[in-house]
């Protein structure tokens, strides 16, 4: 008996249908170019595997997200990807012996078992693109910028950088002697910006008072450029490894600011996106009217130690399909103007004309015999037709 909503797919599971699987897939080959360009080399890695190796060295967050299952030709747990960030990373680790920094990228999809609560999707479309073995400054602007990049293919104007460094909060829960559930306990106040749970904690904690006044005031750190003098001067006496992400902070936003003079640049000295992770620079990408981040990244040393190779470590990532349905370039268009239509004939010079046309990326599709529909029906506003001897291209005539 047939059930009408056997065409249901689960929650957050979506099918992509024509249009807008040829402008994902125009997107795809446009990043993947830039990339090379870049000098970016495409890796693709494995859609599940077992489940130490795919979530070593990510905390906790990306476990609950990620969907689990006994492998039954060793009996060992599995995972399907949730991020490909550490797959990529364990890729550097064991492909490549030399210290030359090494630059690799990714397109594919992952699966999440939970909802994202704004885009609604549990199967993203992951791009993105890292750099190791470099652990200057330069390399941080490198990705930035190459991202910065990306969105300009895509079309998408109008973008904001938010600036933050993990290294600030790490040190002064290092010299607050936090232990790893009061530093947990203070990261999650910090994350939701809870100023009363914040006061609460820091009263109850028996931090030195300089230290403590330090955290205090972590939550008004945010702003433009001129919030970076405002730091140096509030985190005075923290300890060096601090003042010293407050410099690169610094330094990494000057020369942004003068590549590209008009990008608003924005800081939050309390934003731990990734802080299970991450060691260092952290950065997001937005625009008006999206309620969370188009794309996300940050310096993440180290995370090869497992592997058996440490490497530094920075990228970013961001969600194919998100760009897409933010990107104004519409390849329907070409799609629409540009097909042919070929009439059902067996003439040798017509199947060799359209095969010359198919042969430098031009769409022909051919008339099938008794087939129903017309040439405009099947989205095709040019046709071939006889001339002579020869078969030539010109507009349809409804």
């Amino acid at each position: 008996m047939f059930r009408q909503d056997i065409w249901l797919l689960p929650e957050g599971i979506e099918e992509i249908l024509p249009g807008e699987g040829e402008h994902l897939e125009r997107l795809r080959r446009d990043f993947i170019d830039l990339f090379a360009c870049w000098g970016y080399r495409l890796v693709v890695p494995p859609l599940i595997e077992f489940l130490e190796s795919l979530l070593v060295g990510t905390g906790c967050d990306l476990d609950l997200q990620t969907f689990k299952l006994i492998d039954q030709a060793s009996g060992r747990l599995m995972g399907i990807r949730a991020d490909m960030t550490p797959q990529v990373a364990r890729i550097d680790a064991r492909a490549s012996r030399s210290e030359v920094p090494a630059r690799l990228c990714y397109i594919g999809t992952v699966l999440h078992t939970q909802v994202d609560h704004l885009d609604r999707s549990r199967s993203p479309m992951q791009v993105g693109a890292e750099l190791y073995g470099h652990g200057g400054n330069e390399s941080d602007i490198e990705v930035i910028r190459l991202m910065l990049e990306m969105f300009a293919i895509a079309g998408i104007t109008d973008v904001h950088l938010d600036l933050g460094h993990v290294g600030i909060y790490r040190g002064l829960a290092r010299q607050a002697g936090l232990d790893t559930e009061k530093e947990a306990e203070l990261f999650t106040i910090l994350q939701g910006k809870a100023r009363f749970e914040l006061e609460s904690f820091l009263s109850d904690a028996h931090i030195p008072a300089p230290v403590s006044e330090m955290l205090r005031l972590l939550l008004d750190l945010t702003g433009s450029i001129a919030i970076i003098e405002k730091a140096k001067e509030c985190l005075a006496g923290a300890d060096e490894s601090v003042r010293q992400a407050i410099w690169d902070l610094e330094a990494i936003a000057v020369k942004l600011a003068a590549q590209f003079p008009q990008l608003p640049i924005n800081f939050d000295l309390a934003e731990l996106r990734g802080y299970h992770y991450q060691t260092g620079v952290v950065f997001a990408a937005f625009v008006p009217g999206v309620g969370r981040e188009i794309a996300r990244g940050g310096r993440y040393d180290d995370i090869g130690r497992v592997f058996g190779r440490a490497r530094p470590a920075t990228g970013f990532s961001s969600d194919l399909r998100v760009l897409q349905r933010l990107s104004p370039l519409d390849s329907s268009i070409r799609s629409e103007q540009y097909r042919i239509f070929a009439p059902c004939n067996s003439d040798p010079d017509l199947h060799e004309t359209i095969r010359v046309l198919r042969s430098k990326g031009r769409t022909v599709i051919q008339e099938l015999p008794g087939q129903s529909g017309t040439a405009k029906e099947m989205g095709c506003a040019l046709g071939l037709r006889r001339e002579g001897s020869k078969w030539i291209v010109g507009p349809i005539h409804h």
